[in-house]
């Protein structure tokens, strides 16, 4: 089966662990359709390394320290053509990487998960001919993703597919398929069936005290800013259960533990291996709002609270679904604890926002794209694969 299997090539960036998360969900739905050779490359790590490191902390510090800089900078650039100076220099990065990968790999067919489009360039310059697909992981669009050589774009939603319509991307070269998830936000699962494991075994008890669980990724946002003061508020209503997952912050986990009394209702985890069992258990969430995440949670069902998103893509993509009726945009832990007990305090509201998540929701976006990056270039090779 091997010898039959095209050859697929996706790049991604690690800033942030989204676009890696993108890139493994597409790849675990083409090898369970049979596409066994698939290359993965963090391009600028392995191009430039150094600069890669030095851009990484540059970009985390700006979120953190000055995110209305780093907001101004991403609207001011999001209609920015692709023959623009700018982009003309970022593009050129990792050329001669991608030339020593391809003649290893010799893919046919190549995947963008991060806007990082060096290959359109490396193939003008060498005359090769690959068809090039683009996988927009965010609910906005920037002039970053758009390029003449790409054959191929895989959206989000409706809206942004006609976005691009209107920034002059024919329509026959943009499929919606949703921002792709692993494939565990996927899984349906009948009530009670799904088990958590570990330290997360003893979270959900069958003698639940009817009490709302809020789904809290501390980890998410770095630091403890703010998000004491959330959990207190919780506590002090009564009403509520808190998850607050910590991730890799190992220490906003120790803090946490050390300045909250020990509480019933609240339960501090670091990193969280079933976060879509985790999910799926709970009864909203509140998280940074970057395109992978919220793709999550809208898989999994969940009322989206987003907690001061970032100036930038991650502010937008929370208007934009704040704008759909699923998520509601918070400031301070005041107005985020009053928006949840709002919701939940309302049957009816609650109903239809749920109802509106359902008719945004795609958990099976990274089938889509395989299906669909079978079906546009490897018809033949399909029908071998399925026979196999």
């Amino acid at each position: 089966m091997t010898s039959r299997s095209p050859k697929i090539l996706i790049l991604y960036a690690s800033y942030g662990d989204g676009h890696y998360q993108a890139s493994k969900a597409v790849e675990a739905s083409l090898r369970s359709i049979g596409v066994t050779d698939i290359t993965l490359l963090d391009l600028m790590a392995e191009a430039h390394p150094l600069i890669n490191g030095l851009t990484k902390f540059v970009y985390m510090q700006s979120f953190k320290t000055i995110p209305g800089l780093y907001g101004w900078v991403y609207n001011a650039t999001k209609q920015m053509p692709q023959e623009a100076p700018l982009l003309e220099v970022i593009n050129s990065f990792g050329i001669s990487k991608l030339q020593q990968t391809l003649r290893q790999a010799q893919p046919n067919l190549i995947i963008h998960t991060f806007p990082q489009l060096a290959m359109p360039r490396l193939l003008k310059r060498t005359g090769q001919s690959l068809p090039l697909a683009n996988i927009i992981t965010d609910f906005d669009l920037h002039g970053r993703w758009i390029h003449s050589g790409v054959d191929r774009y895989y959206v989000a939603t409706d809206d942004l597919k006609a976005e691009m319509i209107s920034r002059g991307i024919a329509e026959d070269r943009i499929r919606v398929s949703g921002i792709p998830v692993k494939p565990e936000f996927n899984h349906q699962h009948p009530a009670g069936e799904e088990r958590l494991i570990g330290p997360l075994q003893d979270l959900f008890p069958d003698n639940r005290t009817g009490k709302t669980t809020v789904l809290l990724m501390a980890g998410a946002y770095g630091s403890m800013q703010g998000v004491r003061e959330v959990i207190e508020r919780f506590m002090a209503l009564e009403r509520y259960r808190v998850i607050a997952v910590c991730g890799r912050n190992r220490e906003l986990h120790r803090a946490l533990h050390e300045q909250l009394p020990p509480h019933p209702d609240v339960h501090l985890l670091e990193y969280v291996e079933q976060v879509a069992a985790l999910m799926r258990k709970c009864d909203c969430i509140v998280t940074k709002p970057g395109g992978i995440t919220l793709s999550e949670a809208l898989a999994c069902r969940l009322p989206v609270f987003v907690y001061r998103p970032v100036p930038g893509q991650e502010l937008n993509n929370a208007r934009y679904l704040a704008q759909k009726g699923v998520a509601c945009i918070a400031r301070t832990p005041a107005e985020l604890t009053e928006e949840i007990d709002a919701l939940f305090r309302d049957p009816h509201r609650l109903t239809e926002l749920r109802q509106k998540i359902d008719h945004l929701r795609r958990p099976e976006a990274a089938e889509v794209i395989a299906d669909d990056i079978l079906e546009q270039w490897f018809a033949p090779k399909r029908a071998e694969l399925v026979l196999s």
